[in-house]
C-alpha cells in the first residue's frame, strides 16, 4: 500500500514544465552586476615583439656594444644608397624612383628620401635636369672618397683573397656559391667586382656553373699555412687566455662532490681540446660535445675573418649548410659570454668577439678599409666642410 501511494503521489506532484510560470521570480536581480566592467579589468600585457625584444637584459648589457648597433641603423641610408647609386651607369638616379626604392636604400616605407639626403649634405646632392626632373647623385667630395676607397681595395687584394681561400677550406666539400660571398661581400671588405675579379687567380679559384645556372667556386687546393685558426696562433702568444675562451662544464659535475678546484680542472679537461675549424666538422654526431666545439670554433674563425670582428645572424644563417651550423647556434652562442657578445633585437642579433674590442668599445686592430669607412661617416655627419679637411 506504502507503495502505491508513493507512486501516486509521484503521477500528481506538478513538473515546471507543466507550470512555466514557477520559473518566474517575483524579484528582479537586473541590478546585480554579473560581468567586470573593462575600466575595472587587468590588461593582460602583449607579449614583446621579436623585432623590439633586447637579447640582451639588464646587468648583463654592455653599451659600447649596442651603440654599434645604432651607429649601424643611423649609416644604413649612408652605405646603401652609396651601394646602389655606385652601381648605377652615371651614378645618379631620379628621384621619383628612389622614393620607391626604400628597401634598396635603407629608409622607412613612407618617409621622404629627400629627408635623408639632407641628412648628408657633403655626400649626396639633387639637381633638376634639363627634363625638369630631380634626380640624386655624389658631390665631388664623396667622388673623391669613392676614389680613395677603390685604392684601399686594391691595396688589400690579396689579404681578401686569402679571406675567400679560407671560407672555402672551412666548408664541407671546399665550394661556396658565388652569390653568397658576394652577398656578405661588405663583411669581409671584398670589392663589388669580386666575381669579375675572381678569374685572376686561377691557381686558388675555379668557378663552376651547375646545370640550375648558378655559380659556385671551388677550392684548388689546399694550403695548410692558411689552415691555422686564429684561436691556434692566439695559443701559441696567450695560452691562459685560449683555455678562457671557452667553457663545457662536466654534466653531473655537482653528483661527483667536488670542491672548486677540482671541477675547474675537469671542466678544462672537458674544454680542451678545442676542434679546428679547418677539420671536416660534417661527420661529427650533430649533439656531441665534439660537434660543439668545432661549430663555435668556426664561428669564431668566421668573426675573426669579418672586418668589424662581428657578423648578424643573416649573415652566418647564410652559410648553415656550408658550415654544418644547426638551427641552435644562438642557443649556442649564449653558453659562451666568455668570447662571444650577443646584441640587438631577437629577430636580427649580432654576434661580436669581446676579445677584439677595447674597453671603450673600439676594435684593437683596425683594417685600412675600416680606417676609411670612419673618414666617411665623419663627413656624413656633418653639414658643411671645416677649415683644413683634406677634401675642403
Amino acid at each position: 500500500m506504502f507503495l502505491l501511494r508513493l507512486i501516486s503521489a509521484t503521477k500528481s506532484k506538478p513538473t515546471t514544465t507543466n507550470f512555466p510560470h514557477l520559473l518566474t521570480s517575483h524579484f528582479s536581480t537586473s541590478f546585480l552586476i554579473t560581468k567586470t566592467p573593462k575600466k575595472f579589468k587587468k590588461k593582460r600585457k602583449k607579449p614583446e615583439s621579436h623585432r623590439t625584444k633586447l637579447v640582451q637584459t639588464q646587468p648583463n648589457i654592455i653599451p659600447h656594444f649596442e651603440q654599434i648597433l645604432n651607429k649601424d641603423s643611423h649609416f644604413r641610408f649612408l652605405m646603401k644608397t652609396k651601394q646602389l647609386l655606385s652601381k648605377q651607369p652615371h651614378q645618379i638616379l631620379p628621384l621619383d624612383d628612389a622614393g620607391k626604392l626604400h628597401q634598396q636604400l635603407g629608409f622607412p616605407r613612407g618617409r621622404k628620401v629627400t629627408k635623408f639626403i639632407n641628412n648628408h649634405t657633403l655626400l649626396f646632392e639633387s639637381y633638376r635636369h634639363d627634363n625638369d626632373k630631380i634626380w640624386i647623385g655624389f658631390t665631388p667630395l664623396m667622388e673623391k672618397l669613392l676614389e680613395e676607397e677603390k685604392r684601399v681595395l686594391y691595396q688589400m687584394e690579396a689579404d681578401r683573397v686569402n679571406v675567400v681561400r679560407k671560407l672555402l677550406m672551412m666548408s664541407v666539400n671546399k665550394r661556396v656559391p658565388l652569390s653568397k660571398i658576394y652577398h656578405n661581400r661588405i663583411l669581409f671588405g671584398i670589392g663589388e667586382d669580386f666575381r669579375d675579379r675572381i678569374r685572376d687567380y686561377p691557381e686558388y679559384f675555379r668557378v663552376v656553373v651547375e646545370e640550375d645556372g648558378k655559380r659556385v667556386i671551388e677550392l684548388v687546393k689546399w694550403d695548410p699555412l692558411l689552415a691555422v685558426s686564429a684561436l691556434e696562433r692566439e695559443f701559441l702568444n696567450d695560452e691562459e687566455k685560449v683555455k678562457r675562451a671557452f667553457k663545457w662544464p662536466l654534466k653531473h659535475g655537482k653528483a661527483l662532490d667536488l670542491d672548486v678546484e677540482e671541477e675547474r680542472k675537469l671542466t678544462m679537461l672537458n674544454t680542451l681540446p678545442l676542434v679546428s675549424p679547418y677539420s671536416d666538422g660534417s661527420g661529427l654526431d650533430l649533439w656531441t660535445l665534439e660537434a660543439e666545439k668545432y661549430r663555435v670554433g668556426l664561428i669564431h674563425e668566421f668573426l675573426s675573418l669579418t672586418l668589424e670582428k662581428r657578423a648578424y645572424i643573416h649573415n652566418i644563417v647564410e652559410f648553415k649548410e656550408e658550415f654544418s651550423l644547426t638551427r641552435h647556434t644562438y642557443q649556442m652562442l649564449q653558453k659562451q659570454p666568455r668570447t662571444f657578445y650577443l646584441a640587438g633585437t631577437e629577430m636580427n642579433w649580432c654576434v661580436f668577439l669581446k676579445d677584439a674590442y677595447g674597453e671603450d668599445g673600439s676594435l684593437i686592430h683596425k683594417d685600412p678599409l675600416v680606417l676609411f669607412n670612419e673618414k666617411l661617416y665623419k663627413y656624413a655627419d656633418m653639414k658643411k666642410s671645416e677649415p683644413g679637411d683634406e677634401f675642403e
